[in-house]
């Protein structure tokens, strides 16, 4: 498993898994995107952004958002990838703090991120917050982490080395009674009568 940037191919894909995901596609360039994939079948596993608020009248703001993990790979470590890589991307682009609007607070406490008051909040991200309340995410809380207070917990970073896309068990085969055919009684177009 390993974090890729996002290339433009890929741009369908993210839209439809953030909107399958019910995330924030809010000024979506497909640029700003990572992605988790299976080194093994090649299949993405997760994916998340940073984004860049430059106000005409202050300091640039770094925000994380966007972050997805597909069903069958939750648990394993992927989205704790994800969210490392954009905080060692927003370091790169020197920011010294990269703030969260979600209400996933408690997931991203376990690497460092702290819930703040929102008067804390750069200006565009306190407009931000409100866009989020107001749309897709109603219990969205402001967050930060500091760059180099970023942590992955040693659990998570072994389960991310292990991950494989869990199986769903039981879809062996489809039966005619999942269809709503009564088997003793349908009659099919090739039956022959035996």
């Amino acid at each position: 498993m390993y974090v890729r940037d996002a290339k433009n191919r890929e741009e369908v894909w993210l839209l439809d898994r953030i909107e399958e995901l019910g995330l924030d596609a809010t000024a979506f360039r497909s640029r700003d995107y990572v992605i988790a994939i299976d080194e093994v079948s090649n299949e993405k596993a997760g994916f998340g952004r940073i984004r860049i608020h430059r106000p005409d009248d202050g300091e640039p703001a770094c925000e994380l958002t966007s972050i997805g993990v597909l069903q069958d790979w939750r648990g394993q470590g992927v989205g704790a990838h994800v969210v490392e890589r954009l905080v060692e991307y927003a370091g790169d682009q020197d920011f010294e703090t990269v703030y969260a609007l979600t209400g996933e607070g408690p997931y991203l406490a376990q690497f460092g991120f702290e819930s703040i008051d929102v008067d804390a909040l750069p200006g565009p991200l306190q407009t931000r917050l409100e866009a989020k309340r107001d749309g897709i995410d109603p219990d969205a809380s402001p967050l930060r982490v500091a760059v180099d207070q970023f942590q992955v917990p040693d659990r998570l970073r072994g389960a991310f080395k292990a991950a494989s896309k869990e199986e769903a068990a039981g879809d062996d085969e489809t039966t005619a009674e999942e269809f709503g055919i009564d088997p003793d009684t349908a009659t099919y177009k090739y039956d022959t009568g035996r």
